[in-house]
């Protein structure tokens, strides 16, 4: 069979050609070749398709050791070339490695054979076997790839590289005993290659051939039929190897095998099998049990040895056996939970080699020698304390090694916990919640799980678990105290810190974490962040503004803590605030009424007793407490003493008769103090007339009401002269202004037929019930007025001898009788 592929210019064509046997010409060609010559042909093919000079590709395939000479076939034609052109051409051969098998006859176009091909020097084992070259032409450049196949002739028959074989056997070998051959070797392949074995002849031995992975055959031979040294003591045998060529080819090798003398009887157990009961844990040296077999031989041939055969290590160290008695004693220890039956062969031996064997089988029996094992499967480290009733927690695994009662366990928790173990199948047990959790009493459970058997004496075991409650915000903050009441001075400087509210929460960390809030709240209108903060870590309360006790006594707000739990958890509480009240108030005098405008005198009769009433000094203080306790005490009096003040109720009484040496204008200066540290005051000018009748009072307090009113003219002046000239003149016209309207007045009186002055201030009733100096009783006064011409003296009697007299700067009288009486009459009345 020749294929042939070409291409043309570079294109691929398909032409067929017919020859004497079969030409297939095809674009492309798949052939079996070396390694290294198909990658060196692809690559010049490669090479030179991309120029455009690769002319076509032909196959042939030929039988081995073929003469020189021979045709291998017509390339020319096979190419469809002329002869010519192989000439003109200097068509060459180009095989790469220098090795010419075959060559080319430009005269006929023709391949021949150049040398002896033996296929199985050139491949060996490897098929198909094939020639790879290539054929060259110039002007123009063509080349073309020639693959020739190289086939197989059964020219080599098997053959055995050991052509004789001895074996020794002994008699008493018994049937089915394999002796391994050596294998024969055949160069051809395929069919042409080995193909089985025989054995001759075969009373004895047959042949048996196992096939190995790699294609090749393992040569046993077995015997079928024991031997006899006294029949025949050499056997000869001969092994054939044949091929399927044609025709078939064989190679042949000699079997010498010599039959050695054995001993004929072979020793005999008393019995196949012995038993044998051992509990676990007995004592090294145990007896356990004896071996005794029996040879019909005489002398050596009958003497017998015991010993272990094809036993594991584990058992040859737990067991040994005497050789002369067949004695098995116990040498390690055994554990029925590791192995509970052992078997041992034991093998009797005599002294010409014949053996028998028994073996004995071992039972060991249970004792409670093992205690519970208690093995964790899964285990929770934490388990959130609102997790339902029957929540796994851990699944345990018990296992007692022993047998029957035994191995039987039961396994028990402590009863003071919220858990309870149940079991779930064989030796499995569930630890499950039996009650609601509450991490906020318990926050950790350290389980024990007690496992004890059934066996006596009982064994246990036991182990600990540790279970972390997790928490979940299920408790709302709650602060230290039920309400909170609070004080802080007033004057206080803002951003001061009052006191801290204190709120705790049983739950843990971030559900634990109370943050602190103001609820909104309005005092008098006004938000109650204008007052008070709350830092919302650490609940501490600041002022926002300096209180004042005089308007603010007290309020009332409402904190609020709120823990960092999802959803938040909340509570608040009430929280009042008291102002404490500072000295910074001084006393206020309510009276007598100190005015820029008039005059207020007392009037006291020089027939007065000793502890005559003169007035009242009435002061009040807007502190609270001991700062508003007032004491009152003159300050300055005229040389000889003649009156003295209250020091709680502010009552100036006379302490002495008043005589004709004692003026009759007296000045007084009362001092008001509170309680309060450090205390304040405040100080007050009581005027006082010693007269019998009211001119005296007149002619007395003209000059000193002129006085002061000279003092206070002079003041304007200087300041109007300080100031501009301008000023002086308004002054003058303010002052004409003034007289004109005073002499209207005064017309006015005369015509009213009284001249009884305006009570500037007239204080109102009080009751002294807690000992601040206030009156404790109803004061009624007389009040007289007369102006500065002395032309008139009106004095309107009461049935009291207190008088008060009240003077215009400039002596003019301002109202009627009639209303001072009025307002005198309803003073009583209150």
């Amino acid at each position: 069979m020749r294929h042939l592929c070409f291409f043309v210019s570079g294109s691929l064509h398909e032409q067929q050609l017919v020859t004497d046997d079969f030409v297939l010409i095809r674009a492309c060609c798949k052939m079996d070749m070396s390694s290294k010559t198909k990658i060196w042909q692809v690559l010049v093919f490669m090479f030179l398709f991309s120029f455009g000079i690769v002319s076509g590709q032909v196959s042939y395939s030929i039988p081995e050791e073929l003469s020189t000479g021979s045709v291998v076939g017509n390339l020319a034609q096979d190419l469809g070339l002329d002869a010519k052109r192989l000439k003109s051409g200097k068509a060459r051969i180009y095989t790469g490695d220098n090795t010419k098998y075959i060559d080319l006859n430009k005269d006929r176009g023709v391949l021949i054979i150049k040398d002896r091909i033996d296929r199985e020097a050139l491949c060996g084992q490897t098929t198909p076997c094939a020639l790879h070259f290539q054929v060259i032409l110039e002007n123009p450049m063509e080349f073309y790839s020639v693959t020739v196949e190289i086939t197989d002739i059964n020219d080599n028959p098997p053959h055995f590289d050991k052509e004789k074989m001895f074996f020794k056997i002994s008699e008493s070998a018994t049937t089915g005993a394999k002796f391994v051959l050596e294998r024969a070797m055949d160069l051809d392949v395929g069919i042409n290659g080995l193909q089985g074995y025989s054995l001759t002849p075969s009373d004895h031995f047959l042949l048996k051939l196992l096939p190995q992975a790699d294609g090749t055959k393992i040569v046993e031979m077995v015997l079928q039929k024991p031997l006899d040294r006294e029949k025949q003591n050499q056997i000869s045998l001969v092994l054939t190897a044949v091929d399927g060529g044609e025709p078939q080819l064989s190679g042949t090798a000699q079997i010498n095998v010599s039959v050695l003398d054995a001993n004929d009887n072979a020793p005999i157990f008393t019995q196949a099998s012995y038993k044998a009961v051992i509990t676990e844990n007995a004592h090294k040296g145990t007896v356990v049990t004896t071996v005794s077999a029996t040879d019909l031989d005489e002398g050596s041939n009958g003497k017998v040895s015991y010993s272990f055969s094809n036993i594991m290590e584990d058992v040859r160290q737990t067991f040994a056996i005497n050789e002369l008695s067949g004695e098995v004693t116990l040498v390690g220890s055994v554990d029925y939970e590791k192995a509970r039956h052992y078997q041992i062969n034991v093998q009797a031996t005599d002294q010409g080699g014949l053996t028998d064997s028994c073996k004995i089988l071992v039972d060991v029996t249970d004792t409670n020698d093992n205690a519970p094992t208690i093995n964790i499967m899964s285990k929770s480290n934490s388990i959130s304390e609102d997790s339902a009733i029957g929540t796994a927690v851990s699944i345990l695994n018990v296992q007692d090694k022993d047998s029957g009662e035994n191995g039987k366990v039961k396994c028990f928790i402590n009863d003071d916990i919220p858990f309870a173990l149940k079991s779930t199948s064989n030796n499995f047990f569930s630890l499950v919640t039996d009650d609601e959790l509450d991490r906020e009493s318990n926050s950790e459970y350290n389980i024990t799980v007690l496992c004890s058997d059934e066996g006596l004496p009982s064994l246990s075991s036991s182990v600990s678990l540790s279970l972390q409650i997790s928490d979940v915000n299920d408790n709302a903050p709650v602060f230290e105290k039920a309400s909170y009441v609070a004080s802080v001075a007033e004057n206080n400087s803002p951003g001061l810190s009052i006191f801290a509210v204190k709120a705790r929460d049983a739950d843990w960390n971030q559900n634990a974490r109370v943050s602190y809030i103001l609820e909104e709240a309005s005092i008098g209108g006004v938000s109650v962040s204008s007052y008070v903060s709350v830092n919302a870590e650490s609940g501490v309360v600041h002022a926002v503004k300096s209180f004042d006790f005089e308007q603010l006594k007290d309020f009332s707000f409402r904190v609020k803590a709120q823990d960092g739990g999802s959803p938040p958890l909340s509570s608040n509480v009430s929280v009042k605030l008291l102002i404490q009240d500072q000295n910074d108030n001084a006393p206020q005098v309510l009276y007598p009424v100190q005015t820029g405008g008039s005059l207020v005198a007392e009037i006291v009769p020089r027939s007065a007793d000793v502890g005559y009433l003169v007035t009242k000094v009435v002061a009040v203080d807007v502190d609270s407490g001991q700062n508003a306790w007032l004491s009152y005490k003159l300050q300055k009096a005229t040389d000889r003493a003649l009156f003295e003040v209250g020091a709680q109720n502010g009552e100036i009484r006379t302490i002495r008769q008043v005589t004709d040496k004692d003026a009759v204008k007296q000045k007084l200066t009362v001092v008001v103090e509170d309680n309060g540290q450090p205390s304040r005051s405040a100080t007050v000018n009581v005027n006082v007339a010693l007269a019998d009748s009211f001119p005296e009072v007149l002619s007395e307090f003209s000059d000193f009401t002129q006085k002061d009113t000279n003092d206070n003219l002079t003041f304007f002046l200087v300041l109007a002269l300080a100031v501009v000239s301008f000023l002086f003149i308004v002054s003058i016209i303010a002052i004409l202004s003034v007289k004109c309207y005073r002499w209207r007045r005064e017309r006015m009186f005369y015509k009213s037929n009284g001249h009884l002055p305006v009570i500037p201030y007239y204080p109102p009733l009080y009751a002294d019930t807690t000992g601040t100096g206030t009156l404790q009783h109803v004061y009624n006064y007389e009040v007289c007025r007369t102006t500065d011409s002395r032309k008139s003296d009106v004095k309107y009697g009461r049935p009291y001898t207190e008088s008060i007299i009240s003077l215009d700067t400039n002596g003019e009288q301002t109202l009627p009788r009639e209303d001072l009486g009025t307002l005198v009459r309803d003073k009583e009345q209150v």
